[in-house]
């Protein structure tokens, strides 16, 4: 029962920490929360959906779109809503605030598109038991999810060490103006940040789509990805990741040894026992004026 438990909370960990990372990605860069991240989720579980259901392409082709899609939306919303507010003040909580207005926004664009019933996607994701030796069963979704997690985890820490912009990235997430006062072009490095952090928060919506069914309030689950970004260190991308393990492992033991009605409780009171005993996070530094 315990191997079970500890398999699907990796599972749900491995989850949260695409969606975490994201988070951290673009407050390394630009020093605010951008909770208009749980929207870009939504766009990628909704663009899975349309291609499967409407197009009738595969799960391969559906994916693909629903990857690029999300991740070009980031750019568009840091576009048009960052942007213009980066370019006029240095003061990060104005472009906290536009997050929060493009996150309604957002959400109430497929409200009024496409309606606020719940949909399932098609079972084009494998969701039989799998036997593990006769100690645990779990799910081939649960495994699946882990192992495609994992995949894109290392794929985001091979562009960060190996390439030209993951080394830009990585140096302006010490000092955004010194990186630009070298030569990187600031605007194209930031499009490349959200890009790739909305890409993650579409392979996160395909899969939560999947566990959860789809509907336009479903980015409200990246909730918990920021609490595990908090906990981890906001900021810190190995931090997100350890953060969002702690957590879909607490989530998954709790529900399945107490009562999947404390499970809310376990997470956020793990978030106020962090931010007492170490504000930062478990793998944050403490750097002024952050929102």
């Amino acid at each position: 029962m315990i191997i079970q438990q500890v398999i699907n909370g990796l599972s749900l960990g491995s989850v949260y920490a695409l969606i975490a990372v994201g988070y951290s990605l673009v407050y390394s860069i630009l020093l605010f929360s951008n909770f208009a991240h749980g929207g870009f989720l939504v766009i990628g579980g909704y663009i899975c959906y349309f291609v499967l259901k409407g197009a009738g392409m595969n799960i391969w082709t559906a994916s693909f779109a629903a990857l690029i899609g999300a991740g070009v939306s980031a750019v568009i919303v840091e576009r048009l809503a960052y942007k213009p507010i980066r370019e006029r003040t240095p003061i990060t909580l104005y472009m906290l605030i536009a997050s929060m207005g493009m996150s309604i926004v957002i959400e109430n664009i497929f409200v009024v598109t496409v309606g606020g019933r719940f949909r399932a996607l098609p079972p084009v994701i494998p969701t039989q038991p799998v036997n593990f030796f006769g100690l645990a069963t779990t799910s081939a979704f649960d495994l699946l999810s882990l192992v495609t997690a994992v995949v894109f985890l290392v794929g985001l820490q091979l562009f960060l060490s190996k390439t030209k912009w993951g080394l830009a990235i990585r140096a302006a997430s010490y000092n955004l103006r010194t990186a630009g006062l070298m030569g990187v072009n600031v605007n194209r490095l930031i499009s490349i940040v959200f890009f790739v952090a909305g890409l993650l928060a579409g392979v996160g919506g395909i899969f939560l789509s999947v566990r959860y069914t789809l509907y336009p309030q479903l980015g409200m689950i990246t909730t918990k990805a920021f609490v595990a970004a908090v906990i981890g260190g906001l900021g810190s991308l190995p931090g997100a990741v350890v953060g969002s393990l702690i957590l879909g492992l607490a989530e998954m033991l709790t529900a399945g040894f107490i009562s999947s009605q404390f499970r809310d409780l376990v997470v956020f009171g793990l978030l106020i026992v962090t931010l007492i005993i170490r504000p930062t996070g478990l793998f944050g530094k403490s750097v002024g004026e952050k929102v």
